[in-house]
């Protein structure tokens, strides 16, 4: 079983390259981003809280997102390995997710960063803001605030995965295709 964290900025291709991992690694693949606007769209009590939240640019906190987290991997039991896409965003996820999978005999293999310059992201969210009606994505000054909460919540993340033998960075600048051979390289060497 594979188990990938793969993080990064908002607007730093994690999306479009975790379309890719699922298919060729058979993962299920779990984004936060992707549950919460469900959640949102269907007006669940989850939503609800989670949209305050989004909408100020801050992350939704961690009691909220790890049960929401827990509940999908349970209802994916016959899984063949899970991509987390924007979750764990901190030490105490990553500490409650590696506790979480022990429980199941499973660990995280390995960790992804997508790294890109904030300036080229911050470009790359406004455009996608023109298209995806995402509040969060159309305000140039709530973009900077979700990236100043990575640097302060996320980055810490890397010293805690790197401990444990299990970071990598991959650049995020280019061509999809290109990135993607990058993300391919290093999984295909685990």
């Amino acid at each position: 079983m594979i188990n990938i964290v793969l993080f990064g900025k908002p607007g730093a291709g994690k999306g479009t390259q975790a379309e890719f991992l699922k298919e060729k690694y058979n993962l299920t693949h779990l984004s936060t981003g992707d549950i919460f606007r469900f959640n949102i769209k269907n007006e669940t009590a989850l939503g609800k809280l989670a949209k305050t939240y989004m909408d100020a640019g801050d992350l939704v906190p961690d009691s909220v997102t790890i049960q929401m987290l827990e509940s999908e991997v349970d209802k994916n039991p016959h899984s063949a390995g899970f991509l987390f896409d924007g979750f764990p965003r901190t030490s105490a996820q990553a500490e409650a997710l590696d506790a979480f999978l022990a429980s199941k005999n499973q660990e995280i293999t390995a960790t992804i960063a997508l790294e890109a310059n904030d300036e080229i992201l911050i470009q790359r969210l406004l455009e996608r803001g023109k298209t995806s009606g995402r509040p969060d994505d159309q305000d140039e000054d709530k973009i900077r605030n979700r990236y100043q909460e990575y640097n302060e919540k996320t980055a810490p993340l890397m010293a805690y995965y790197t401990n444990q033998g299990k970071f990598h960075s991959v650049d995020g600048i280019g061509q999809i295709e290109a990135i993607t051979q990058r993300l391919s390289a290093l999984i295909d060497g685990f």
